[in-house]
């Protein structure tokens, strides 16, 4: 099988790596990819957001499958493109990603088919949004309605952080056409987690549960970011939990979907809360997360090319996924103030000093190749995962390979997977 997948981050790099590791895939495109997805494919150089050149591309090619990692594209259609060229696509239509390209909609599918989320309202004018959070209690959580790229969410502890969130997003238009709508809702206390399923339109089938690092600083201080660090297994995604996750998330959103004429095929991801009434929708995304698949994948045990067919052909329920007991944790090392402004052009050592280390990974994500080098290239720049015996190991492992890397203005947090070890003890 020839495979073509689309993205240029840490998730793709983690993909590519599962892709290439079934006995099917003869031939791996990678449009953009990374310099790590160069080592397992072929990077051509079309823009994920190019959806007439992917295509054509893809079927100048002869592509039997085509895998979407960001956002974006999905949000544009893509799906609908290839599948009207009569090409095979894993994700799901423009229509159904709207789930993650509009918090409104998704707010508003929620409600509709009773899916646990906290109280919202949606506002366009400033003033009635400074109205309404006067009358508020804090903290507030305040949300730009589109893709913003992991960083259009401000949890507000007071009325001044809630009014310079709001004026920057509705007056300052720092998040563009993105943020010309907020939400802004009842915050919700507890603690988070990320469920990801394989959907095929009707059944889905959940991945290992995994928990994200949000915050930039350790004890999950400082601003939010695209993500800091990821492990998997999540202690706190109970059994208990994962059965209210199937009974009141996934099977009423994929049967309400399927109401709305929008079946949903693809990777589904539901950010939660674990709070004291139980699990509650933070927010949906239509694809792989960032960094939980770094997290997730190297714990996988079946082909993922037989998953994606089978997503396709609406037999997920006949598919057996296997995973390792094994446990996995990711660190994130990102350039020195991300996720505000950072330098480029970084020089990066010791890469392959830490993927030579036993069951470690390093994923590149914002990096690049400058005169035969190594260098930095975006804010969060390579995410380390390492396997071990339980979590306690595994964030021993990849700390010990993060070590082995350098770059001028490196930064990591030095608190992954702390949270479960708590729980586990």
């Amino acid at each position: 099988m020839k495979i073509l997948l689309i993205g240029s981050g840490g998730r793709e790099h983690a993909l590519a790596w599962k892709i290439v590791q079934s006995s099917r895939v003869t031939k791996l495109y990678c449009a953009p990819g990374n310099p790590g997805t160069a080592l397992l494919g072929e990077n051509i150089a079309i823009a994920a957001e190019d959806s007439a050149g992917l295509k054509d591309f893809a079927l100048k090619q002869r592509i039997d499958l085509t895998v979407v990692g960001p956002e974006t594209p999905l949000t544009l259609g893509l799906v609908d493109e290839f599948e009207a060229a009569g090409l095979k696509i894993f994700g799901p239509s423009r229509a159904a990603a709207q789930l993650e390209g509009s918090k409104q909609f998704a707010k508003k599918i929620m409600h509709k088919y009773k899916i646990p989320t906290a109280k919202y309202e949606v506002f366009d004018d400033a003033q009635k949004a400074l109205e309404h959070v006067y009358m508020s209690r804090f903290p507030v959580v305040i949300k730009a309605d589109g893709l913003a790229a992991g960083k259009g969410v401000t949890v507000a502890a007071s009325l001044v952080e809630a009014k310079r969130a709001i004026n920057a997003a509705l007056k300052d238009k720092i998040f563009g056409a993105a943020g010309a709508r907020i939400i802004i809702e009842e915050f919700l206390a507890g603690e988070e987690a990320s469920i990801l399923a394989f959907c095929d339109g009707a059944h889905f089938v959940p991945l290992a549960p995994a928990q994200d690092h949000k915050a930039v600083y350790d004890g999950d201080k400082g601003p939010n970011t695209g993500g800091m660090g990821a492990y998997s297994p999540a202690p706190v995604v109970t059994d208990e939990v994962l059965r209210q996750v199937r009974e009141t998330v996934f099977q009423p959103l994929l049967d309400g979907l399927a109401r709305e004429g929008t079946p949903y095929r693809g990777i589904l991801y539901a950010g939660l809360m674990l709070t004291a009434d139980g699990p509650r929708v933070v927010e949906f995304n239509c694809r792989f997360g960032d960094p939980e698949t770094q997290a997730v994948l190297p714990r996988l045990q079946t082909d993922i090319i037989d998953i994606f067919e089978a997503c396709l052909a609406g037999k997920l329920d006949t598919q057996k996924i296997d995973w390792t007991s094994a446990a996995a944790v990711c660190v994130v090392l990102a350039a020195d103030g991300y996720p505000g402004t950072y330098e480029k052009g970084r020089e990066i050592a010791g890469v392959e000093n830490a993927a030579a280390l036993p069951e470690t990974y390093v994923f590149q994500a914002g990096t690049a190749r400058q005169d035969g080098k190594l260098v930095t290239a975006g804010g969060r720049v390579l995410g380390v995962t390492a396997l071990g015996a339980d979590i306690r190991t595994a964030i021993k492992n990849a700390y010990k390979a993060a070590e082995l890397i350098s770059f001028p203005g490196l930064h990591k947090r030095k608190d992954i997977g702390q949270k479960a070890l708590a729980r586990l003890q």
